[in-house]
C-alpha cells in the first residue's frame, strides 16, 4: 500500500521533464537577477569617475569596498534565514530592499535634477554621492542577503530520489547565472554609451543603471508568481551556532583533561561527545575537512575580483569570463563528465574542485606572465623635475646630436630615438649633419615630453614641438602626435 501511494505521489506530482515547476520560477528570477547586479557592476566604477568626478584611487576604493560588503552580507543572510525567516520569506523581504537600492542609485545619476543652471554638472554633488551610497548599501544587503538562500532554497524543491534531477539543476542555476552576466555586461554598456539629457546630453548612466532595476523587479516578481508551488522548509535555527559551540567545547575539554592519565582519542572533537551528538561531531568533521579545500578560495577571489570595469567598451572587458563559462557548462556536463565516468574514473566533486583550482592557479600564472610583458611595453613619462625629448631625423643624411648636459645622439636618416630624460634647465643643441653644424637654443620646456625635429632639406633646421602627452590615455583610446 505503501508502494502504490509513492508511485501515485510521483505520478500525479506538479512537473516538467521531471523537475518540478517551481524550479523553473528560481532559475528566471536568478539570470534576472544576476542581470541587474552585473550590469549595475559593470559601469560603476565608470559612473564614479565620469559622473562623481571621483580620482581614480577613490573610484577603485569604493568599488572594492561595495564588492567585499555583497559578499560579506550573505553570512548577514543566511543568519536570518536559518533563524527567524526561512528562506522564502528572507528572498522576498531582501528582495525588496534590493530592488529600491538599484532604483535609488538609478535616481543618484539622473544629472538634470540637480543641474539647476543646465550647464551639465550637478549643482550640489553631494546630493547624487549620497543617493549612489544610500542605493549601493541597500542592493549589498539585498544581493548579499538572497545569495546563500537561493541556491539552497532550489535544493528544497527536490525528492529525495531526485538526486540525479537535484544535481542538474545546479548545473542550469550556475548557467542562468552566468548567462545574466554576459548578456548584461555586453548590454549595459552599450546602453551608457547612448547619450541623453533634457538640457545637456551626456553618457546615459540613468539608462544603464534604471535596466537592472527593471530586471531585479522582475526577478522579484517572477519569484513572487511561483509563491504558491514553491516547498517551503521552515527555520530550524542556524547550525552555526551549534558548531561553534561544540568547537568550543572540545577544545575547552581537551586542555581540561590533557594529563596523560587520561586515554587519547581519535579526533580532537571527540572531545565533545560528553555534551553532543554523535551525528554532530561526525558532520563537522566532515565540514573540516572540506575546509582544507577552501583555503586558497579567499586568494583565488582575491585577484579574480581585481578585474574590475577596463572600445569592447572598457566596461564591457569582463563578458569574457561568462561567455566561456556559458560555452562550457554544457560541453563539461554533458561530454567531458560521462568521458572520465566510461573511462572508470572515479572523478568526485571534491576532485573536480581540486582540478578546478589547479587550473585557475595556472590561468592567473598565465595572466601575471602576460602583464610582465605587457609592463615591458608601457611608456616611462617624466619624473618631477624632468622632461624627455625624442628625436627624429626627417633628413636625407644621418646626422649628430650634441646636447649642452654633455648627452649626443646619433640618428640615421628617417629615424628616431627613444625619448631621452633631461631636467628641467634650458635646452642648447648642436645639430651636425657630414661638415655642417647649426646651433639653437630653446627656453625651460616644462615637465612634459617634446619632439625635436631636424632635416638638412634646404637647409638644417631644428625645431622642438611639445607632444602634451603627461600619462598614459584613458579608455584605452590613443595620442596622435
Amino acid at each position: 500500500m505503501v508502494m502504490v501511494q509513492f508511485l501515485l505521489s510521483l505520478l500525479y506530482q506538479p512537473g516538467c521533464f521531471g523537475y518540478p515547476i517551481s524550479i523553473f520560477f528560481i532559475v528566471i528570477n536568478e539570470f534576472c537577477e544576476r542581470f541587474s547586479y552585473y550590469g549595475m557592476r559593470a559601469v560603476l566604477v565608470l559612473y564614479f569617475k565620469y559622473f562623481l568626478h571621483w580620482t581614480d584611487d577613490l573610484s577603485t576604493a569604493i568599488y572594492h569596498t561595495f564588492v567585499a560588503l555583497c559578499y560579506l552580507t550573505p553570512i548577514l543572510g543566511a543568519l536570518i534565514a536559518d533563524s527567524f525567516l526561512g528562506k522564502f520569506k528572507t528572498i522576498i523581504s531582501l528582495s525588496i530592499v534590493y530592488t529600491v537600492g538599484q532604483a535609488v542609485l538609478s535616481i543618484s545619476s539622473i544629472n538634470d535634477l540637480t543641474d539647476g543652471n543646465r550647464d551639465g554638472v550637478p549643482d550640489t554633488i553631494e546630493i547624487p554621492i549620497a543617493l549612489s551610497m544610500v542605493g549601493l548599501v541597500l542592493i549589498a544587503l539585498g544581493t548579499g542577503g538572497i545569495k546563500p538562500c537561493v541556491a539552497a532554497f532550489g535544493g528544497d524543491q527536490f525528492e529525495d530520489h531526485q538526486e540525479k534531477q537535484r544535481s542538474r539543476f545546479f548545473s542550469i542555476f550556475y548557467l542562468s547565472i552566468n548567462a545574466g552576466s554576459l548578456i548584461s555586461t555586453i548590454i549595459t554598456p552599450i546602453l551608457r554609451g547612448e547619450e541623453c539629457g533634457i538640457h545637456v546630453k551626456q553618457k546615459c548612466y540613468p539608462l544603464a543603471f534604471g535596466v537592472p532595476a527593471a530586471l531585479m523587479a522582475i526577478a522579484l516578481f517572477v519569484f513572487i508568481a511561483g509563491s504558491s508551488m514553491y516547498k517551503k522548509v521552515q527555520p530550524q535555527g542556524n547550525v552555526m551556532v551549534q558548531v561553534g559551540k561544540c568547537i568550543a567545547f572540545a577544545i575547552k575539554n581537551r586542555f581540561k583533561y590533557r594529563s596523560k592519565e587520561y586515554p587519547k582519542r581519535e579526533h580532537w572533537l571527540d572531545w565533545a561527545r560528553e555534551k553532543y551528538a554523535k551525528r554532530l561531531i561526525t558532520e563537522i568533521k566532515m565540514v573540516m575537512r572540506v575546509l582544507f579545500l577552501y583555503i586558497p578560495l579567499p586568494m583565488f577571489w582575491a585577484l579574480f575580483d581585481q578585474q574590475g570595469p577596463i572600445q569592447i567598451q572598457p566596461d564591457q572587458m569582463q563578458t569574457v569570463n561568462p561567455i566561456l563559462i556559458v560555452i562550457m557548462v554544457p560541453v563539461v556536463d554533458v561530454l567531458v563528465y560521462p568521458l572520465i565516468e566510461k573511462c572508470r574514473i572515479n572523478f568526485t566533486p571534491l576532485r573536480k574542485m581540486t582540478v578546478g583550482m589547479l587550473l585557475a592557479a595556472l590561468a592567473f600564472v598565465v595572466a601575471a606572465v602576460v602583464q610582465v610583458q605587457i609592463d615591458r611595453t608601457l611608456p616611462t613619462f617624466p619624473a618631477p623635475g624632468e622632461y624627455q625629448i625624442k628625436v627624429i631625423n626627417l633628413g636625407n643624411s644621418n646626422a649628430t646630436i650634441h646636447f649642452n648636459n654633455g648627452r649626443s645622439a646619433d640618428v640615421t636618416s628617417l629615424g628616431s630615438t627613444e625619448y631621452l630624460d633631461f631636467n628641467t634647465t634650458d635646452l642648447n643643441i648642436n645639430v651636425t649633419y657630414g661638415t655642417k653644424t647649426i646651433s639653437k637654443s630653446f627656453a625651460f620646456v616644462g615637465e612634459e615630453r617634446h619632439t625635436l625635429e631636424i632635416t638638412d632639406v634646404a637647409e638644417i633646421q631644428a625645431e622642438l614641438l611639445v607632444d602634451g602627452v603627461t600619462a598614459k590615455p584613458e579608455q584605452g583610446n590613443n595620442k596622435i602626435r
